[in-house]
């Protein structure tokens, strides 16, 4: 009996996180959608630009090169039409990029084929599609401009966010409620009961099985998990991944010092968080994509008194 081949691992990317279209974008704005389309037709034959995905899809699709066979791929989905798309397509071949499968959806939301194509994560620039792919059970994240440059170090460094990213926001849910004492006991009370799976679980653990084929030797990918949690909401974490079978190379628990400079040193490729400030702090340093899941992104709640029910956001990166 053969055994079953591993699943692909994909990711879908859009062409504005791939290649650097704020140019046209501009025209797009400023002019409308005949005038883009007269630009990028005129355009077609100019090189773009790498955009902010442009390097972690680089050393990803490498990773087929070590293994010898396609165990990941890369999927554009472009709101372009086919016609005005053609430019991302020479770019990607001049780019020596293996991209192959694409959907040009002509101005409307590309997020309706992220499951058709069985993607694991979806990189987009643009918010709502992002929260689209979310609502229908896909890890993505809107990459923030950053004017940094890419990691040189050839593996390829994810970063992820705690709370509301690998795992739910539950334990983010008793802080905003009740405050960080509450927060500490709960976790302390909990600490030997797992957490529920957040919206990058599943790829996190697809990161996991492809890592595991690297067995013995040196593996192109590494994961960190940098969060702001400190002893002792450090142990419901560890053991969450101790249940879930699922390694993490390198854990960073903060206590809620700024994750920018941690996340330089370590090197990172792409980091996500579900704090807006956060994603802000960080993508100074590294490429960042924000995670629009959990009660922080939720609107706030406005009580009897015409407060709303928020607590300081100096204190909100004491636990995610």
């Amino acid at each position: 009996m053969q055994t079953p081949r591993p699943q692909k691992l994909v990711i879908a990317i859009s062409s504005r996180a791939l290649f650097d279209l704020a140019e046209s974008h501009q025209v797009f704005e400023s002019e409308g959608l005949q005038a883009y389309s007269e630009y990028q037709i005129a355009n077609e034959d100019n090189i773009l630009a790498p955009g902010e995905a442009f390097g972690m899809v680089k050393k990803f699709l490498r990773i087929n090169e070590r293994l010898d066979t396609q165990r990941v791929e890369v999927i554009l989905l472009s709101r372009n039409s086919a016609d005005t798309g053609l430019r991302v397509f020479n770019s990607i071949n001049h780019y020596g990029l293996d991209i192959t499968r694409a959907a040009f959806t002509g101005g409307s939301s590309p997020y309706r084929y992220i499951l058709p194509f069985n993607a694991h994560l979806f990189l987009s620039t643009d918010a709502d599609d992002v929260a689209h792919a979310l609502e229908h059970g896909v890890a993505a994240a809107t990459l923030m401009t950053t004017s940094k440059p890419a990691s040189e170090n050839e593996q390829l460094r994810f970063a992820f966010d705690g709370d509301a990213v690998i795992f739910s926001d539950e334990a983010e849910q008793v802080y905003k409620a009740q405050g960080l004492a509450a927060f500490a006991q709960s976790e302390r009370d909990a600490a030997k009961t797992p957490l529920s799976g957040g919206p990058f679980k599943s790829f996190l653990a697809a990161l996991h099985g492809l890592q595991d084929e690297f067995k013995g030797q040196e593996c192109p990918i590494r994961t960190a998990l940098v969060t702001a949690r400190s002893a002792p909401a450090h142990e419901r974490v560890i053991r969450t991944l101790r249940a879930w079978n699922i390694r993490i190379d390198e854990s960073l628990f903060l206590g809620g010092l700024s994750k920018g400079a941690f996340l330089k040193a370590y090197g990172a490729d792409v980091f996500f968080d579900d704090q807006q400030i956060n994603c802000e702090s960080a993508s100074g340093h590294v490429a960042t994509g924000h995670v629009p899941h959990g009660i922080a992104n939720r609107p706030a709640l406005v009580g009897s008194n015409g407060e709303k029910s928020e607590l300081n956001t100096d204190n909100q990166q004491n636990h995610s």
